[in-house]
């Protein structure tokens, strides 16, 4: 087409629309780019790799990918590209490894010097090595898949890394520094949230914070493929790509972390210092080196002008942080958050338009100014390293809590579990002999010890210790702030420890003696006890380890029975829950399938000589039931919360071995619910999602034998007056009955009420009070437990720590409705770690937590609390177990 001068063609509407689109979209763009010098031409443009400008568009997982690999192509000199996991669905994780080509050249030594400095064994050559040894920075971006900024500030670092070589500043960051860069720690996550924008968006982007490109379909980008939030996850371990990291992490031993991610749109940008609380084992040195970052990066900001915080919001005291596991392992580690345009462009509350490309320069000038400030204090930061790490064995030598002891006799599986689960970090673990005397104490069946005189004693302390400290002053103003009608500044649950949640008998002391180490990759040994099997085996019911052998063995097809009661054979007294496999009725291989099985899962099976017992039921008993693999399914989708759904999938699936279907809330008013033993709702709201129809295929399907499980917030969706499925109703906060209410309006004027008297700030609140509110809610802390001593559905159980958070307590339940299975223990005795509002812990105290209620031919089971937050607390997944496993053997259904 040729334009005659001074004329316009008129356009067709496509293409007029198309232009505008463009127009639109140049007015949005921006450049992205740190200034230069010069670039050298040999590095390739961000545009000729990936295809467009960086900040322009949101970069594709496999682009991100090929802009690394093809970087390394170019400089292998200076680039090294590191696969360190594969995400659920298939996705390589890498991370680049990025410095001069001196340093690359010698990056085994320096791994290996760094090491040293890691080892907290006093060095003569110290100074040495700090001397001649470039720190390692780590920067990752993108651990919430729709925190999309970060991963394309990646590649715009990366590439000035490189192409702008030769200016003096970046020169000697890749002199005085390695840098590796993490460019996209959740590549399925990142995936789901660009194809459902990509869906969504138009040719014009749109600002609308309620358009669709911005509002994610469930369960959204934040989740890796299982639906995990993985900023949680350090700790615990559950996924691959976590568990990559840390391999990876204690590899290199990084003096400094950055975890960039993004917030809501209408904020600025967050660096460290932090907000309290801070973690009593993070150290003053750490504190200080952050704010020598903080500093850094405010300058940068300034001379670019743009806006940011410090100190608010995002705290240091939860150690399954991606900035405070590293922390814990002596690490300066940072947070970065930028707000987020969740697409390409966006309209803040005060009518600004923050762009796609504002979050990246924003997460490169950050993450830069980062590399600059470590680089041009190297030494100081290797050596501030390098005395955390010393310091920590040499505090443990002295330290009363100096050794870690948990007892081999309580749930052995789950122990040995964690022991490789400790392992995996770092951290020195060994076993004692059976009949080992340590912290005045004899352990018949072994101990696992910790010597927490090691570099990772901060780490140790705050994973098995009952409870991290709180500090006080911040704990007084939370307290004031809930009585001016403020929200608790408290970021995560206050509570984790490990022994606790694993369901583990453990203590501390000042004397012990280590035992023969325990690695990462042992597998857990099985135990066989001899004697002859002529009956059958039993498969005793007391941990996770037990459970996954049973689910294995009726997935074989093998037959068994579980027993209501304990049972003594052979002089040997087995608990109620355990499952017999007789050798009648089951294939000659049974001993070989058990024995495989045992060894493969590291489980306890005991031969049985005969069916006679000594004391308690037999085999052929009404009390012992028989047990078929379950079917399960799950509420998925709408309403449902995404990070509950994950995590009891991923306990029923991955731990204990049993398939489960996920179906979606909005089917349930459709689909063949018969065909499952167990429907399982994760928590959520289920406000619209479950109406009359849906709500009465639930019922039917209780009715019809089926095992309908309700888990924390979901028990508010059966036991609402609309549902009717529970007898069990949510408590409002408790107030003092004695204390006056709101009086009632004067008879004949609405204008005014009666004139009283108050007498006291007590009676005050107690005028004012919303009393048809919810107790305070809980960010989570552990508390104690007391089960049934007989019920089947409590067996494994007596006294066990659970996870408490939020603000439903529910009302005892009534003995003519059903049975409560597992309620809370004593006021005095409840807080097992972290911290409960004194209010909450007296309203708490007796309340269930676990219920059973007959419905027709099955049965309703209600957490009030879930048992599968994280997929971390793993001293409750044999009670999951009881729920999907045992349950389902006590219904009326015909088979």
């Amino acid at each position: 087409m040729t334009l005659a001068a001074g004329k316009t063609p008129r356009l067709s509407g496509w293409i007029a629309l198309i232009w505008l689109g463009v127009l639109q979209m140049s007015a949005h763009a921006q450049t992205v780019a740190l200034p230069a010098q010069s670039l050298d031409p040999a590095i390739p443009s961000i545009e000729s790799v990936i295809g467009h400008a960086p900040g322009a568009e949101i970069t594709s997982p496999d682009m991100v990918l090929k802009w690394f690999r093809t970087l390394a192509e170019t400089a292998p000199d200076r680039v090294k590209i590191v696969p360190y996991a594969r995400s659920w669905e298939g996705r390589e994780l890498i991370y680049a490894v990025i410095g001069s080509p001196e340093n690359l050249r010698r990056i085994d030594d320096i791994k290996a010097d760094t090491a040293r400095l890691a080892s907290g064994l006093p060095l003569s050559d110290r100074n040495a090595l700090i001397a001649r040894t470039p720190p390692v920075v780590w920067l990752s971006y993108g651990v919430h898949g729709d925190e999309i900024s970060s991963s394309d500030a990646a590649i715009a670092l990366s590439h000035h890394l490189l192409a702008a070589g030769r200016d003096p500043e970046v020169s000697r960051i890749m002199s005085n520094v390695v840098i590796i860069i993490d460019p996209m720690q959740n590549p399925d996550g990142r995936n789901r949230f660009l194809t459902s924008f990509t869906a969504a968006r138009g040719i014009v982007p749109s600002a609308d914070r309620f358009a669709a490109e911005h509002d994610q379909p469930w369960p959204g980008g934040r989740f890796n493929h299982a639906l995990f939030d993985m900023n949680r996850d350090w700790f615990s371990l559950t996924q691959p790509e976590t568990r990559g990291r840390v391999r990876a992490m204690l590899e290199w031993n990084p003096v400094a972390v950055v975890d960039a991610h993004e917030m809501g749109g209408d904020e600025t940008y967050f660096f460290p210092p932090v907000a309290d609380p801070v973690n009593p084992n993070v150290t003053p040195a750490q504190m200080d080196l952050e704010e020598l970052i903080g500093r850094g990066n405010a300058r940068a900001f300034d001379r670019f002008g743009f806006d940011y915080f410090t100190r608010e919001v995002y705290d240091a005291f939860y150690p399954g942080y991606g900035d405070m596991w590293p922390k814990l392992n002596g690490a300066i580690a940072l947070t970065y958050e930028q707000g987020s345009a969740r697409g390409l462009v966006f309209r803040r509350k005060n009518g600004s338009i923050l762009t796609y490309a504002d979050g990246v320069m924003r997460h490169l000038v950050a993450t830069y100014a980062t590399a600059l400030t470590v680089s041009d204090a190297r030494e100081t930061f290797l050596r501030t390293f390098s005395d955390y790490r010393r310091q920590a064995v040499e505090d443990g030598r002295t330290a009363e809590d100096r050794y870690y002891v948990i007892d081999l006799s309580v749930r052995r599986w789950q122990a040995e579990d964690l022991a490789r689960r400790l392992a995996f970090q770092g951290v020195k673990v060994s076993r004692a002999a059976p009949g080992a005397r340590l912290c005045s104490q004899t352990y018949p069946s072994g101990a696992l010890v910790v010597d927490t005189a090691q570099p990772a004693r901060r780490l140790i302390r705050t994973l098995l210790a009952s409870t991290t400290d709180l500090p006080a002053a911040f704990m007084t103003r939370q307290e004031q702030r809930r009585a001016d009608g403020l929200p608790h500044e408290l970021y995560d649950v206050t509570a984790w420890s490990l022994p606790l949640m694993d369901g583990l008998s453990a203590m501390s002391c000042k004397q012990a003696a280590a035992g023969v180490p325990i690695a990462a990759e042992a597998p857990i040994a099985p135990v066989v006890s001899g004697g002859a099997a002529s009956f059958g085996y039993a498969i005793p019911w007391t941990d996770e380890g037990q459970a996954k052998l049973v689910m294995a063995a009726l997935s074989a097809g093998l037959k068994g029975r579980s027993f209501d009661r304990s049972f003594t054979s052979g002089g040997r007294t087995f608990p109620r829950g355990t499952v017999v496999f007789p050798t009648a009725g089951n294939p000659p291989s049974l001993t070989d399938q058990l024995s495989s099985l045992a060894a493969r899962i590291g489980a306890e099976i005991a031969p049985l000589a005969e069916g006679w017992v000594s004391e308690g039921v037999n085999y052929g008993s009404s009390e012992a039931r028989d047990l078929r693999l379950p079917k399960i399914a799950l509420a998925w989708d709408g309403e449902v919360d995404p990070l509950s759904a994950g995590a009891v999938r991923f306990v029923i699936e991955q731990r204990l071995g049993v398939p489960v279907t996920p179906i979606r809330t909005s089917s349930f008013g459709r689909a063949n619910l018969a065909a499952y033993d167990v429907l399982i709702l994760p928590e959520g709201e289920y406000g619209d999602d479950l109406g009359p129809r849906e709500t009465s295929a639930l019922r039917t399907f209780a009715a019809n034998g089926g095992v309908l499980v309700g888990l924390g917030s979901a028990v508010a969706f059966l036991s609402r007056p609309e549902s009717d499925l529970s007898a069990l109703r949510r408590e409002t906060a408790w107030t003092d009955p004695d204390l006056p209410a709101s009086p009632e309006a004067g008879t004949g004027d609405t204008t005014s009420v009666p004139g009283e008297r108050i007498a006291s700030e007590t009676e005050l609140r107690a005028r004012t009070s919303d009393r048809s509110a919810p107790p305070d809610s809980l960010p989570g802390a552990l508390a104690w437990t007391d089960a049934a001593a007989s019920h089947w559905l409590s067996a494994g159980y007596d006294r066990t720590a659970v996870l408490v958070s939020g603000s439903d307590i529910y009302a005892p339940l009534n003995e003519a409705d059903g049975a409560t299975v597992i309620r809370f223990a004593s006021p005095e005795t409840l807080l097992a770690g972290g911290h409960l509002w004194e209010d909450n812990r007296l309203q708490l105290a007796f309340k269930p937590y676990l219920t059973i209620e007959r419905e027709g031919a099955g049965m309703i089971l209600s957490f009030t609390q879930t048992p599968a937050v994280r997929a971390y607390l793993n001293g409750l997944n044999l009670l999951l177990a009881n729920a999907i496993l045992l349950a389902p053997a006590h219904v009326d259904r015909m088979r």
